[in-house]
């Protein structure tokens, strides 16, 4: 039997040939698949989020390069309540801002970090911040982005480099994806992650209170309260000239007569200006009894005492603000009643709503 030896070689090497093709054809394919950052059916379409600005709040600045979505704020809100974000995986920024004590420290004097180091300063309040330009007793951070920076590398806070915290979020097993859905990317870093807490906090509005409900008409202030209200707001009292606006805050710095001389130099340690020495940042006094202890020191346990220094414990230094009234006489010198008036109306300032409000709880418990 006759057997063509060229053709038989001819298809063995087409075969061979096409077999080499196919398996080219399938890795690349496979490949092509594997490396494919974002598959077709994940698409980068975040939902812009309405923040609605209470009645009679100023307008809010919201930066541009950083508008708010459900998506965003979510991420933030997460990132907030994680301890992914110090190096032991044990502290998350929730834990110097509890949600039920107005967002401080529970009734800390002074925070502690991870290495169980004390911090020398009480934890700020996290109450309508979105509207405070500058953070930190001492200012020393231009808005809530930056002041998010802080913390993470802070050594006696969550003493994480924020290289090594956007290596943990980029090995997790869902932070890329929810960044790429806030973002439109998956590579973290720490610009992206305090963008999107800075979205949580900028949520974080209290405006329920029992003195917005006065203002809405909606209920009337005890006589208690009203007395109060008239200390608050007139010069015996002298409380509106610093805890002024709705947001009770002239977000400004002060020296209010703490010391004569000072530990903590406040404002002065930021701008080395010698005339801010003993300066410190405003609080709020919206929601002010859950906040305690208060001043930057915790020095003062209740909000008794606190008015009790300011009617009679006042103490001169040369940069003492010049709002601070009968500094030679030790302060305002409230009577014993006015002083009970003046703690009725700064309870009208307590929002329960705010401090029992889902939006800002954290989200691991519900998981």
């Amino acid at each position: 039997m006759y057997i063509n030896r060229s053709r038989s070689r001819y298809f063995d090497f087409t075969g061979t040939l096409l077999s080499l093709i196919m398996i080219i054809f399938l890795s690349i394919s496979c490949t092509k698949s594997d490396e494919d950052p974002e598959p077709p059916s994940k698409v980068f379409n975040p939902t812009p989020y309405n923040l609605i600005i209470p009645q009679g709040f100023p307008d809010l600045d919201i930066p541009s390069d950083n508008p708010m979505t459900e998506e965003g704020i979510a991420l933030g809100r997460r990132l907030f309540y994680d301890p992914i974000l110090s190096a032991d995986n044990t502290q998350s920024c929730a834990d110097c801002h509890s949600q039920a004590y107005g967002f401080t420290d529970n009734l800390k004097k002074f925070s502690t970090g991870i290495d169980g180091i004390k911090g020398n300063r009480n934890s700020m309040a996290i109450i309508n911040i979105g509207w405070m330009p500058f953070l930190f007793w001492d200012g020393r951070a231009n808005g809530l982005e930056a002041q998010a920076l802080g913390p993470v590398p802070n050594p006696i806070e969550m003493h994480l480099t924020w290289v090594e915290a956007a290596n943990k979020l980029n090995a997790h097993a869902e932070y890329p994806d929810l960044f790429f859905k806030a973002f439109g990317t998956r590579k973290i870093d720490s610009t992206l992650t305090t963008k999107a807490i800075a979205q949580f906090e900028r949520t974080m509005i209290s405006s329920n209170s029992k003195w917005d409900r006065y203002l809405r008409g909606e209920v009337q202030l005890s006589q208690a309260e009203s007395k109060g209200f008239e200390v608050f707001f007139t010069e015996k009292g002298d409380c509106f000239h610093c805890h002024t606006t709705i947001l009770f805050t002239d977000n400004l710095f002060h020296n209010n007569g703490l010391d004569s001389i000072f530990t903590d130099r406040g404002l002065f340690d930021v701008t080395l200006d010698e005339n801010d020495k003993g300066k410190f940042k405003t609080p709020t006094l919206r929601n002010i009894e859950y906040t305690g202890p208060y001043m930057h020191d915790g020095r003062f346990e209740s909000l008794e005492e606190v008015i009790e220094f300011y009617s009679h414990s006042v103490k001169f230094s040369p940069t003492i603000d010049p709002l601070m009234k009968k500094v030679n006489q030790g302060g305002i010198q409230l009577t014993d009643e006015e002083k009970e008036n003046l703690l009725a109306f700064i309870k009208t300032l307590n929002d329960p709503d705010f401090i029992e409000n889902p939006d800002f709880s954290n989200p691991f418990e519900n998981d």
